[in-house]
């Protein structure tokens, strides 16, 4: 017999900004597993926060029971997961970007095996053979790749045993054969009996077959909950949800001048890079040469060195020093600071996003990228605000210019730093899975912007573990192999 675990009545915030269109209502039973869908801004996280008790509420109710039928707070039985879940593991805030680069820094930063304990090893055991992640026990957390993170945030949140699992996008950042087991172990916890599992999601190619029930979400008004087969069916309401938007135009930035020529022959030449960590070989004898002008897209499985490769470039790691590395036609080590190498660079990952707690309302937060700074130390000029503004309209942004950065959602902080890394016009663009997180309309508008940008002149390095992710412009490939 079904069995109401989760019921919102007619729930409405105390805070206006935080409402939605209708007083929320929904009701999770012992027989569902859940989507909520919608594209970047909708409301979804909104939802979660709201049921996890984040927001006081003006009127209505959220009542949560356990399996006897006991009333209990929403935190006692749901367990919600997402990227910026590691906040509240290391401390981010007295940490920063570049000390998983920097070893000997990380002495206060613990490894995964610590944040693992259970009295019951034996499920422990399991999870982590059902995630193949049983070789990360003894990294540090903080040197973790983004899709290593979120395998790490979800085995250590199913270790209590939780009522209710809700998992924020978790196929982002994920490679391919890590999909395939995330799907496979959804299906596996969807047949568990006594958990039930909440999927918030931004793309409906991402609905697994184990989801019962999906609930739309659209501009903050819920739409009529449906079985998942019936959603699938209904392609006016998809298409509703993710409605088309219009090809950002650039071209009164270029006819401006602010898009200039760049005076160099080649961006980066690595020769015979070699980088270990203790008895870990990250990147042996590799060799790489980026010339002025060529597209690259930069591949390979979680942990196989992607994001070292690009510390390297982009002055992040220390082991540059070490290493044979000329970047805009300057052998590194040879007199130039960070800081002129980061002024030529565009770059925006999942680290970096990881990292941005500046809350700071978002405007400061795209001009920020003129001073290559997590935060605005430096207040922008009258034309850098105005560039920075534009930048925002053009990723669909601007309304957001005065809204603090950490009060809107993970897609929407997604756009704001996107916007950031082009304000200072750089001759070289790393962009380490840059659409993570963002619904398809955005994903395509962030291609086209990508493709407008890169002239003949400009350099971009471009990773994903997603083909049709791939700008059509990139016609070269590195393929990182993991060392074991």
């Amino acid at each position: 017999m079904e069995k109401v675990i989760v019921k919102i009545s007619n729930a409405i915030p105390r805070q206006g900004h935080l409402q939605f269109e209708n007083p929320v209502n929904w009701t999770l039973k012992s027989d569902q597993h859940w989507a909520l869908i919608g594209e970047n801004g909708s409301g979804k996280t909104l939802l979660v926060d709201l049921l996890m008790g984040k927001y006081a509420l003006k009127s209505g109710d959220i009542i949560c029971k356990d399996t006897d039928g006991n009333n209990l707070r929403s935190s006692a039985i749901i367990k919600s997961v997402a990227f910026s879940d590691i906040y509240s593991i290391i401390d981010a805030q007295n940490s920063y970007y570049q000390q998983r680069w920097n070893k000997g820094d990380e002495q206060d930063v613990p490894v995964v095996r610590d944040l693992m304990e259970t009295e019951d090893q034996a499920w422990l055991n399991t999870l982590l053979d059902w995630f193949q992640i049983s070789e990360l026990m003894e990294k540090e957390v903080n040197t973790l790749s983004s899709g290593e993170l979120r395998k790490f945030l979800i085995v250590r949140s199913l270790l209590s045993k939780p009522r209710v699992l809700i998992l924020d996008n978790p196929f982002i950042g994920l490679d391919a054969p890590s999909r395939i087991v995330l799907n496979d172990l959804l299906t596996r916890l969807s047949l568990l009996e006594r958990l039930q599992v909440v999927l918030v999601l931004s793309n409906i190619k991402d609905i697994p077959d184990m989801i019962t029930d999906v609930l739309p979400i659209h501009n903050k008004r819920i739409y009529p909950e449906m079985s998942r087969v019936d959603f699938m069916l209904d392609n006016d309401l998809k298409a509703s949800l993710f409605p088309i938007r219009r090809k950002p135009d650039i071209s009164f930035i270029k006819e401006n001048g602010k898009i200039s020529t760049p005076s160099f022959q080649y961006a980066a030449v690595l020769n015979n890079i070699q980088v270990v960590y203790g008895q870990r070989t990250i990147l042996k004898d590799l060799n790489w040469t980026i010339s002025r002008g060529e597209k690259w897209a930069l591949l390979g499985a979680n942990g196989a060195g992607k994001s070292t490769l690009l510390s390297l470039i982009c002055g992040d790691n220390p082991q540059a020093y070490a290493n044979n590395i000329t970047l805009f036609d300057k052998k590194r080590g040879t007199g130039e600071s960070i800081w002129d190498i980061k002024k030529r660079i565009g770059y925006v990952s999942p680290e970096m996003h990881l990292y941005y707690l500046k809350n700071v309302k978002s405007l400061d937060v795209v001009g920020s990228g003129f001073f290559d700074t997590i935060g605005l130390y430096r207040k922008c000029d009258s034309s850098q605000e105005k560039v920075a503004l534009e930048w925002m309209q053009i990723f669909g942004v601007e309304h957001l210019k005065d809204i603090p950065f950490l009060y809107i959602s993970s897609g929407e902080q997604r756009l704001v730093l996107l916007a950031r890394l082009f304000v200072k016009n750089p001759d070289l663009l790393i962009l380490d899975e840059p659409l993570h997180g963002l619904d398809g309309q955005n994903k395509k508008m962030v291609k086209e912007i990508i493709e407008d940008y890169c002239d003949s002149d400009k350099s971009l390095i471009y990773v994903t573990h997603y083909e049709e992710e791939i700008p059509d412009i990139v016609d070269k490939r590195l393929v990182l192999i993991k060392n074991n």
